[in-house]
């Protein structure tokens, strides 16, 4: 196994899982396999429990793990499936090793920071790096590890420390290291300043790390200069400083790294010989110029409650944005406080409610994203109903689709009192009711949570009689292809109350979709010949949604956005065009042996 491992310095945020996950992407186009794990430094055993303000999203995956959204990022980057050990966290590692310790693994042993805590690491990143994320049963050939937070962060040194060591157990041929840091440039002076840079190397070369690569971010390309000084203060060669500017898209962003010719130098330390020499990046390039060309807008109201920070809702972005990718439209997305529809602000600040209201009237098609806790519920609910009234393409996710149902029951039942269980305990009409299995007494990790499978309805109502009358086919069934039945991932405590639909259903509004049990409400839709899209899901689409094939009910919201909702079949079938795979081993090579020993088949 080859190790890829990327650290920071200088200021978080700099954008190191794009650029492992571009990494990735090169080393994957060469025909290697690849794999990620993200190191997280905090002590919660896992995001699902820390507010979207201050860590953004939670990303879900299929096994029902919670994890950092950068995780998020290599999936869809990359097109792997990863599982909740795949993010490792300061809380998951202390917790394994105490349970070792209660159970008397450690044979009465004083248990310390070094070596318990530090081998408890490696360990964990060896087993995991091993296990297949591509969909078939081969074991990856390099697995690009991710360092949470900047060098000199305290949470982070034992983890520094376990690389320290981790780099020797499995040998320098076998270990790469990337630091990523900032060049600024101040306004007064106009130079690239290399300095935070070099404090930063100092105190990764402290703690027994010196890196092969250093990548840069900088507003503009790196100068010969600055990459000259960079690797004269920071020993290494100016050849393996990477420019990593500003562009117009992310998707460049492995592009650019290819012109450096990074790869011959992860090549060069690991003694790899892939496949192919140089990566294959058509569709890459492809994508990454056609953004650039769009000059058509889509614009998309978000009706959120984390408004103040786009990291809250980032798989829902990178879900609109692959969309319109396909539909070759430029994303403008007009982010809407849901507080700001309320009645309540309208009496306090007119002004806010006004702006708001207009924002919403003046967008393409309106998204309804999850969310937890009552302030914006009314928002949302309003939004909603602006939508259905209006013939404003909608889409509601998870709390989105419950606030939808809500104002159904409300405006169309005539149920005035419905409400959500959540929200109002006291409701004579919940149309939306806690899950009886969910664990009431915990926060963390006891939601419904991970990929469920979905049945879908392919017809809105049977034939007539007299055979004459054709069933209109359903909105899920139109946008998944005419599939029987999806897996997609959830994260969840209320649904819909299954006593109360088929009143709902009598009154117009289907649930197309229901869980493999057809007990529980995953999609509710209203025909098309009353609405031109009105579309809400339990589950969360965003997190399987890639650059290369959009997720249907977002390229579903798109291209009804724009008045093409029959050009679906067409974006689709050209997301099926397959990548080139790393062609399958005929015999795993030895212990210690490197990719280029293998028996490939042609």
């Amino acid at each position: 196994m080859k190790y890829v491992v990327v650290c920071g310095g200088v200021v978080s945020g700099l954008g190191k899982g794009i650029t492992i996950s571009s990494i990735g992407v090169i080393l994957k186009a060469c025909g290697l396999r690849v794999s990620s794990i993200k190191i997280d430094p905090y002590l919660n055993v896992d995001a699902g429990t820390m507010s979207p303000f201050e860590h953004g999203e939670v990303f879900v995956l299929d096994d029902g793990g919670e994890a950092d959204l950068d995780i998020g990022n290599y999936e869809r980057f990359l097109e792997i499936t990863l599982t909740r050990d795949h993010n490792i966290t300061t809380g998951k590692v202390y917790d394994q090793v105490i349970k070792r310790e209660r159970t008397g693994d450690y044979l009465g042993k004083t248990v310390q920071v070094v070596p318990h805590i530090t081998d408890a690491i490696q360990d964990w990143m060896e087993r995991v790096a091993h296990v297949p994320v591509d969909g078939t049963d081969e074991p990856p050939d390099v697995c690009l590890v991710e360092v949470g937070g900047t060098v000199g962060d305290i949470e982070s040194m034992v983890f520094l420390e376990a690389l320290r060591q981790f780099q020797f157990r499995v040998g320098p041929e076998n270990f790469l290291l990337a630091h990523v840091s900032l060049v600024p440039v101040l306004g007064s002076v106009g130079e690239q300043k290399t300095k935070p840079t070099q404090h930063g190397i100092k105190e990764l070369r402290s703690v027994g790390l010196t890196p092969d690569l250093i990548i840069c971010r900088a507003q503009e390309k790196l100068e010969p200069g600055t990459k000259a000084k960079i690797g004269m203060f920071c020993h290494i060669k100016p050849d393996c400083v990477m420019s990593v500017h500003d562009v117009s898209n992310i998707y460049h962003v492995p592009i650019m790294l290819t012109a450096q010719n990074i790869h011959h130098k992860i090549f060069a330390k690991l003694g790899l010989a892939p496949p192919n020499a140089e990566p294959r990046l058509d569709r890459w390039v492809a994508m990454a110029e056609g953004i650039d060309r769009c000059t058509d807008d889509v614009t998309i109201g978000l009706v959120g409650k984390y408004t103040g920070l786009q990291d809250a809702y980032l798989s829902v972005i990178k879900g609109l944005k692959h969309a319109s990718i396909a539909t070759g439209r430029n994303l403008v997305i007009e982010w809407i406080d849901a507080c700001g529809l309320e009645e309540a602000t309208k009496s306090k600040d007119e002004a806010a409610y006004e702006k708001a209201w207009a924002s919403l009237k003046a967008v393409d098609g309106i998204l309804v994203p999850g969310g937890f806790g009552t302030r914006g519920v009314e928002g949302k609910i309003a939004a909603a109903q602006y939508a259905r009234t209006s013939g404003t393409p909608f889409f509601g996710i998870c709390l989105g689709f419950q606030c939808a149902v809500i104002e159904y029951a409300r405006n169309v039942v005539g149920w005035k009192d419905a409400h959500s269980a959540e929200f109002d305990e006291h409701t004579d009409k919940p149309v939306i009711i806690f899950m009886p299995e969910i664990n009431a007494s915990q926060m963390g990790g006891t939601m419904r949570l991970g990929a469920r499978k979905s049945l879908l309805a392919h017809t809105l109502q049977a034939p007539g009689a007299d055979g004459t009358a054709e069933p209109a086919q359903t909105l899920a069934s139109y946008l998944y292809a005419g599939k029987s039945a999806v897996s997609e991932r959830h994260r969840h405590r209320y649904e819909v109350n299954p006593e109360l639909t088929p009143d709902l259903e009598a009154a117009g509004l289907f649930f197309t979709g229901k869980d493999d049990q057809g007990k529980r409400m995953e999609i509710a839709e209203l025909p098309r010949d009353v609405h031109p899209f009105y579309f809400a899901v339990q589950y969360h689409p965003e997190f399987k949604s890639h650059p290369h094939s959009p997720s249907p009910p977002f390229l579903g919201l798109i291209t009804a956005s724009i008045g093409r909702l029959a050009d679906v079949p067409a974006h689709q079938a050209s997301a099926l065009t397959p990548p080139i795979s790393p062609p399958r081993r005929k015999n795993r090579a030895a212990a210690g042996s490197s990719p280029a020993a293998l028996d490939l088949e042609d």
